[in-house]
């Protein structure tokens, strides 16, 4: 028995770190994907430089992540076959189904245009260049929607039959798959969260050149801040948009849960005996596993309103909810109680970090509006009537004092602080089903890998991501730190339009053809 559970345990370790790592990159792909080609959108209908500064600055910090995201992406589907062979066998037939729609279609848009979005800068029209990265940032999220309704699937199995002969699932309705309750919550919430986490990674990278360049005016460069200026006010746009939208689609999300999982949203409040009205527990302080009445801050009320929209209604505490699962599906009723500790906590960071940033851009957006007054104004050669002109009553002052440059630049990692918690809230909430209701993780871990092989393997892993984390900070940093290259031209017109200069050879070999 102990080794079956280090067996579990183990696998279980190794998912959870390959899993969380790999997200680090999912939210700042999908988000920068769609704000680049927005920047590059602006470029093309007004020819402004520094929109097209911006695209090639926010464009090359898309490419890092996206390579990191995608050779830590292909991992993921290998696990399923290493450690969990037996999971694999029971949902292949339904889970296969979108992870394959992911790779043939979703995975095609990125892969495909990507390159010619790298590539074709002075190769394609402005306008089919700029189509481009949108075509790579609709496969973004394409990808995100298929990978979201395969676990959504986990959370709440639909569109499936069990065969008798086999006793594995089979698929029987992709649309209740795709298109289920829980898929459709899951995705919103999951790209408004990817969407903050973007500007909020614009809005701490912009503010450092801000900060620096207000420092040290003479160092400043025009152009650059012009840049910094319009991202800076660009992810404060974005972050309080997105971060409202993470706020109501996390409020659907929570209502779906407590209906399907009630265990889940139990634990993620301590919840121990079923109250009517529940209250919220804004935090506690003891063993939230054992009851977190040592010290705790409660607001009457809000947890029925959560669950229920009225302030009122009953919510079924963990112990209840325990013994109905133990007695649909068996077993000991402490054995369908998750880690309460982790889901307890886990769901405030989740909460906390996510809304900070939401907060950060209110309060940035506030501080750097722009102020006009009218007042009369002579210029040289005028006659003496004076005319009106709008001139700014201050200069745009990202934020007011240094802590505030600071804030604004720490808010860069909230989120994805806030992404990591939400999974690990998620997938520990659910415990100890891997697919609800009908497997345990404890029957789905691969039979036949050894507790040594799956120790080297977890020791190898997190040592490879450990090294892969150092070097994808460092190149992050070393171009975010540099900063737009504003010397660089954008091309003068579209190549379409443009004849065969004097040097080029119809007859030359193509290069990038061997």
């Amino acid at each position: 028995m102990e080794l079956a559970i280090a067996h579990e345990t183990i696998a279980r370790w190794q998912f959870g770190i390959t899993t969380v790592y790999h997200f680090l990159f999912v939210p700042l792909t999908i988000s920068l994907a769609a704000i680049v080609a927005g920047l590059e959108t602006a470029w093309v209908r007004t020819n402004k430089e520094k929109y097209f500064h911006a695209t090639k600055f926010w464009g090359k910090l898309f490419l890092i992540n996206i390579a990191m995201g995608v050779v830590t992406g292909i991992v993921q589907e290998f696990q399923f076959g290493m450690n969990w062979s037996d999971y694999s066998r029971f949902v292949g037939d339904v889970f296969g189904a979108p992870l394959a729609m992911e790779a043939l279609i979703a995975f095609f848009f990125e892969s495909t245009f990507i390159g010619l979005w790298i590539f074709g800068w002075d190769k394609l029209p402005k306008k089919i260049h700029c189509a481009c990265i949108w075509m790579v940032s609709l496969g973004t999220v394409l990808s995100s929607y298929f990978i979201l309704a395969a676990n959504s699937w986990m959370q709440h199995p639909a569109g499936y039959a069990i065969d008798k002969a086999t006793e594995k699932a089979r698929l029987t309705d992709i649309t209740k798959v795709l298109f289920q309750d829980t898929t459709l919550t899951v995705v919103f919430h999951t790209l408004t969260a990817a969407f903050l986490t973007g500007a909020a990674f614009m809005v701490g990278i912009a503010s450092f050149h801000l900060w620096k360049a207000k420092r040290r005016p003479e160092d400043a460069d025009p152009k650059r801040t012009a840049v910094m200026r319009t991202s800076l006010r660009l992810g404060l746009v974005l972050a309080v948009v997105f971060g409202a939208g993470t706020a109501l689609s996390g409020d659907t999300l929570g209502k779906v849960m407590f209906e399907q999982q009630p265990m889940k949203m139990a634990a993620a409040e301590a919840l121990w005996d079923t109250q009517s009205p529940a209250p919220f527990s804004v935090f506690a302080v003891g063993d939230v596993g054992k009851g977190h009445n040592s010290v705790a801050l409660e607001v009457p009320g809000v947890l029925s309103f959560l669950a229920h929209s009225d302030f009122s209604s009953s919510v079924p505490g963990i112990n209840d909810t325990a013994a109905a699962e133990a007695a649909a599906h068996g077993g000991n009723p402490k054995d369908y109680i998750p880690n309460v500790f982790v889901t307890y906590w886990g769901f405030r960071f989740m909460i906390g970090f996510g809304m900070t940033s939401f907060v950060a851009g209110l309060i940035g957006l506030w501080t750097t509006r722009r102020k006009f007054l009218l007042r009369p104004e002579f210029r040289t050669g005028d006659t003496e009537v004076p005319r009106l002109m709008l001139t700014p009553k201050r200069e745009l002052s990202p934020l007011l004092t240094k802590w505030s440059w600071r804030i604004g630049i720490l808010t860069m990692g909230f989120p994805l602080i806030a992404n990591s918690f939400g999974w690990i809230f998620t997938e520990m909430g659910r415990q100890p089903w891997a697919v609800f209701g009908l497997m345990t993780t404890a029957g789905a871990v691969s039979p036949n890998v050894g507790v040594g092989t799956q120790i080297g393997a977890l020791a190898t892993f997190t040592t490879l991501y450990a090294i892969l984390a150092v070097v994808e900070v460092r190149l992050l940093v070393k171009y975010a730190k540099a900063g737009p290259v504003v010397t660089e031209q954008p091309p003068a017109q579209d190549p379409s339009l443009r004849g065969p200069s004097a040097d080029e050879d119809a007859d030359k070999p193509l290069a990038f053809a061997y």
